[in-house]
C-alpha cells in the first residue's frame, strides 16, 4: 500500500516557476511538497537558458581567438589557430548546469520544502500519485501550484532521432557539425546557430515566414542580419521544410523548387508548446484557454485553490515570468493580497548582437520615439563594439513623456534590460532619466542620451 502524504501546498514542476514558488511558500511557513520528475531547475536551468548561454559564451571566445589568428585585432595574434575540444567545452557546460542545480537544491531545503523525485499524475484536483524509484506515493494537499512547463514542438515530417535534433541534444553534442542546418528562425535557432557557426558549422536556416525573428520589429533585427551575412550563414526565408532526405533536409522553397540542403544535423526550433500531457490535467476539471490552462490575474484557475503558473499558462513564455507568477501565487496562499499586473515584460535574444525589447514598440499611437546609436557611445566603441548598427531607441508617451517602451540591439545589451524594465516599471519620464548622472563610459550612457534625444538636446548625437 502506497504512502499518503498530506501538505497544505503541492507543487508539481521544479523549473523556475515551481521551485521559487517552493521556497516562497517555504520562507511563508507553509507545508510544501514539491514534485519534479527531472533534475531541479527545468528546461531553463538544465538544457536552455542556462546551459546556451554558456555555450554562446564559449562560442565567442573560440571565435575570437580564430580571429586572432586569422587577421589580428586590438595587437593582439595569435601563431596558430585554437584547437577546440567540443566534449570538454560540453563538459564545462555541465558543471555550470550542477552548480546551480546544487544551489537550487539547498535553497529548498533550506526553506523546509520537501522535494519527491518521480512522475506525478492527478487522479482529482488534489490528489496526486507519485511514481518513485522507492514506490509510489499519494500526496493530497490543500492547495496545488501547476508549474509543469512547456516542451519544443515538433514536426511530423522531421520527428528527432538521428541527425534530427532538438535544441536540447544541440548543447550536448560531442563534436561541432561541418554543416548544420537549422529549421525555425525565432531566437532559440538563432542564438545556437549563430553559437554553432561561431565554433566552425556551416550553417543555414529555413524559416517558412518571410523574415527572422519575428517578434521583434524590423531595425532591432537589422544588425543580426547583417551578422549572419557577414559570416555566411545562409538563410532560405518563405521556405518549407518537407523532411530528411539523403544527405541532409529537403526543403521548397519560395519560388516553388525543392532542393536538399546538405546537412549533418538538422535542427528543429519551431517553437514550444505547455506541457499538458501526462499528468492528469483531464481529471483536475480546470478550464483551458486554448492549448494553455486559462488563469485570473491571480494565476487561479477554475477549480478552487488550484493555480497555474509559467509557460503552461501563456505567452511570454519565459522564465522571469514564471518565477514572478510563482512568488506571488504562495504570498496569495499565505495570505497576501497579490495580483500578477506587471506594467512590462523584458525579452531578451542572445544573438549576435544581442536584442532588448521592453513594453511597446515604436508604431504605438500617440508616442514618440529617440534612438541613439552605440556608434556614439564611448563604452561601446572601446570594446570593439560600435560598428554593428546597434542602437538603443525610447518610446515615449507623446504628450507627458513618460517612458511606455526602450528597444536595443548591441553587445552586452541584455545586462541593460533592468535598467529599461524599471523605468518602465516605475513610471518614469524621459526628463527622470535625463536627470540621473549615468556613470562614464558605460553603455547605459546610450539610455541617457536617447532620452535627451527625445527631448531635443542629446549632447553626443
Amino acid at each position: 500500500m502506497s504512502e499518503t502524504i498530506r501538505t497544505q501546498v503541492l507543487i508539481v514542476g521544479g523549473g523556475p516557476g515551481g521551485y521559487v514558488a517552493a521556497i516562497r511558500c517555504g520562507q511563508l511557513g507553509l507545508d510544501t511538497v514539491l514534485v519534479e520528475a527531472d533534475r531541479l531547475g527545468g528546461t531553463c536551468l538544465i538544457r536552455g537558458c542556462i546551459p546556451s548561454k554558456a555555450m554562446i559564451h564559449a562560442a565567442t571566445e573560440y571565435e575570437g581567438m580564430v580571429s586572432a589568428a586569422d587577421s589580428p585585432r586590438f595587437g593582439i595574434s595569435l601563431s596558430a589557430r585554437p584547437q577546440l575540444d567540443m566534449k570538454a567545452t560540453v563538459a564545462w557546460k555541465e558543471t555550470i548546469v550542477n552548480r546551480l542545480n546544487n544551489g537550487v537544491d539547498a535553497l529548498l531545503r533550506r526553506a523546509k520544502v520537501r522535494v519527491i523525485k518521480g512522475w506525478g499524475r492527478f487522479s482529482d484536483a488534489k490528489t496526486c500519485q507519485v511514481k518513485t524509484q522507492e514506490g509510489d506515493l499519494t500526496v493530497c494537499s490543500d492547495h496545488v501550484i501547476l508549474a509543469t512547463g512547456s516542451m519544443p514542438v515538433q514536426l511530423p515530417s522531421l520527428p528527432l532521432g538521428g541527425r534530427i535534433i532538438s535544441s536540447a541534444e544541440a548543447l550536448t553534442l560531442d563534436e561541432v557539425p561541418k554543416r548544420l542546418v537549422v529549421v525555425g528562425a525565432g531566437y532559440i535557432g538563432l542564438e545556437l546557430g549563430i553559437a554553432f557557426a561561431k565554433f566552425g558549422s556551416k550553417v543555414t536556416v529555413v524559416e517558412s515566414t518571410n523574415r527572422i525573428l519575428p517578434l521583434y520589429d524590423s531595425k532591432l533585427v537589422e544588425p543580426v542580419q547583417r551578422w549572419l551575412q557577414e559570416h555566411g550563414v545562409t538563410l532560405h526565408l518563405k521556405s518549407k521544410a518537407l523532411g530528411e532526405a539523403d544527405g541532409g533536409l529537403a526543403v521548397e522553397t519560395e519560388d516553388g523548387a525543392k532542393t536538399v540542403l546538405p546537412a549533418d544535423k538538422i535542427l528543429v526550433t519551431v517553437g514550444r508548446r505547455p506541457l499538458t500531457d501526462g499528468w492528469g490535467l483531464d481529471e483536475m476539471a480546470v478550464a483551458m484557454d486554448g492549448h494553455f490552462v486559462k488563469v485570473d490575474d491571480r494565476c487561479a484557475t477554475s477549480s478552487k485553490n488550484v493555480w497555474a503558473i509559467g509557460d503552461l499558462v501563456g505567452e511570454p513564455m519565459l522564465a522571469h515570468k514564471a518565477s514572478a507568477q510563482g512568488e506571488m501565487v504562495a504570498e496569495i496562499i499565505a495570505g497576501k493580497r497579490r495580483r500578477f499586473d506587471p506594467v512590462a515584460i523584458p525579452a531578451v535574444c542572445f544573438t549576435e548582437p544581442e536584442i532588448v525589447s521592453v513594453g511597446v514598440g515604436p508604431d504605438a499611437p500617440n508616442t514618440v520615439t529617440s534612438t541613439f546609436p552605440f556608434a556614439a557611445n564611448g563604452r561601446a566603441l572601446s570594446m570593439g563594439a560600435g560598428d554593428d548598427g546597434g542602437f538603443t531607441r525610447v518610446v515615449a508617451d507623446a504628450e507627458t513623456h513618460r517612458i511606455l517602451g526602450v528597444q536595443a540591439v548591441g553587445t552586452h545589451i541584455s545586462e541593460l534590460s533592468t535598467a529599461f524594465t524599471t523605468a518602465i516599471e516605475m513610471g518614469a519620464t524621459a526628463e527622470d532619466i535625463v536627470g540621473i548622472i549615468h556613470a562614464h563610459p558605460t553603455l547605459g550612457e546610450a539610455f541617457h542620451e536617447a532620452n535627451l534625444k527625445l527631448l531635443g538636446h542629446a549632447i553626443h548625437a
